[in-house]
């Protein structure tokens, strides 16, 4: 096949998750044979084209006028997204289907599907209503319904948990069968030859310090707020610990704020951004992963930590809570929850033994359950469906139409026959 990928962030352009996971399932879709083109935002120095191990990725700029907000930014990417697209479709490339992710990219897909008729697929990575406990204004409301009309006009909709498609099912009250669930997965060689690195946990911690890890962005869904305020009772039991704090986000100063009004300074640490190789050093430098999120449609951390051997604690909500079996490959706790979070590290901190047995089962879950190979395989099937959907579609149209002609041609021959007949009714009349 070949496949038109649609989305705001492809590395080096990283907000969250989706940058990630259409990295990997296009590089994996490459592998098993088909053509992949990206079609994204531009970001910093990166090339308007770049071949990305067999990826063709276009970026694009926005334009020159500066938007009123973010969602008139959004709309004005939408309007490059479609030119770029329609100038690769000019050029003679012919799309099987479009892939799209998130409502970010919504008006740029419907605009696509409908002006080529190719067929169209999304995926719903989270929700605006899940992001933020509901939908509370105006602009949360023009995403909601943005996500909604995505999900309408696409054949068929990929959500990576069961909670996402239950979600979905619920918000936009699509047939249930529309709604597939394929989970993201992870590259299992991204810690080849990367040992823990002493120096660089110097970095953070004392070596008589075990690290309690949160890796993730810096915003309230993810919960950290709750991490922090589970210190006093972790430190309590456990003092030779450190919190370590790795990302960025909107909290990052009411967060640090929150740890300097507890006393916990010396205790907490806050690393700012890290690129992809710090990133990987950092895990093997933990002792404990914790993913204490109160909203989570996935939670592809979790699967860093555990293929990196870091026991993990996440929190008893979405996707997190499909991922992990407690005391088995994983600890969880109660989301929003901070004693219960504060139970379940120090009962790993406690216990060496339990910490080993979870660790491996839950690199072998990982590479069992969660490689990209089965992912994308998964995938093309749904892409089959809705080409397959589609054509049909294309075929019910077409019948309706040539019966609509043959009862217009139908109903004009009747209409002659009558007038035949009433004007000879009339010159008997006559006669």
């Amino acid at each position: 096949m070949k496949i038109l990928m649609l989305t705001w962030e492809y590395p080096p352009r990283i907000v969250g998750g989706i940058a990630r996971v259409v990295n990997d399932l296009s590089k994996r879709l490459i592998k098993d044979g088909h053509e992949v083109y990206v079609v994204t935002y531009k970001e910093g120095n990166s090339p308007y084209y770049e071949n990305d191990k067999g990826v063709h990725v276009y970026r694009v700029d926005n334009y020159m006028i500066t938007p009123n907000n973010f969602t008139d930014w959004i709309m004005q990417l939408n309007f490059n997204l479609i030119a770029k697209a329609s100038e690769l479709i000019a050029n003679g490339e012919k799309f099987d289907v479009i892939h799209a992710h998130d409502w970010l990219v919504a008006y740029a897909a419907k605009t696509l599907k409908n002006s080529y008729n190719i067929p169209l697929v999304s995926t719903i990575h989270a929700t605006e209503a899940g992001r933020n406990g509901g939908i509370h204004n105006e602009v949360q409301r023009y995403i909601n319904d943005t996500e909604w009309m995505l999900t309408y006009e696409s054949s068929e909709v990929i959500v990576n948990s069961k909670f996402m498609k239950n979600d979905l099912q619920r918000l936009f009250g699509l047939p249930y069968e529309k709604i597939n669930v394929v989970a993201n997965g992870i590259n299992t060689t991204i810690y080849n030859g990367i040992e823990r690195d002493y120096d660089f946990r110097r970095q953070y911690a004392a070596d008589n310090e075990k690290i309690i890890l949160f890796m993730g962005r810096l915003v309230y869904e993810k919960g950290v707020q709750h991490l922090i305020s589970a210190m006093p009772k972790i430190l309590e039991g456990y003092h030779d610990a450190k919190l370590v704090i790795a990302g960025k986000g909107g909290m990052l100063e009411e967060l640090k704020q929150q740890v300097s009004n507890m006393g916990l300074d010396n205790k907490v640490y806050f690393t700012g951004y890290l690129n992809s190789k710090q990133v990987s050093k950092m895990y093997k430098c933990a002792d404990v992963s914790v993913f204490p999120s109160t909203y989570e449609p996935f939670g592809i951390v979790a699967l860093e930590a555990m293929l990196a051997g870091v026991p993990a604690v996440v929190s008893d909500v979405g996707g997190l809570n499909e991922i992990v079996e407690h005391r088995v490959d994983g600890m969880k706790s109660y989301a929003g929850n901070s004693n219960s979070l504060a139970d379940s590290i120090l009962e790993l901190l406690y216990n060496p033994q339990l910490c080993d047995n979870i660790a491996k089962k839950a690199k072998a879950k990982i590479k069992n359950e969660y490689t990209w190979a089965k992912i994308a395989q998964d995938t093309h099937f749904i892409y089959q469906k809705a080409i397959c959907q589609t054509m049909a579609e294309r075929q019910a149209n077409q019948i309706l139409q040539e019966n609509a002609q043959k009862t217009k041609k139908t109903k004009q021959h009747t209409g002659t026959e009558i007038t035949d007949l009433l004007s000879f009714k009339k010159r008997q009349a006559y006669a």
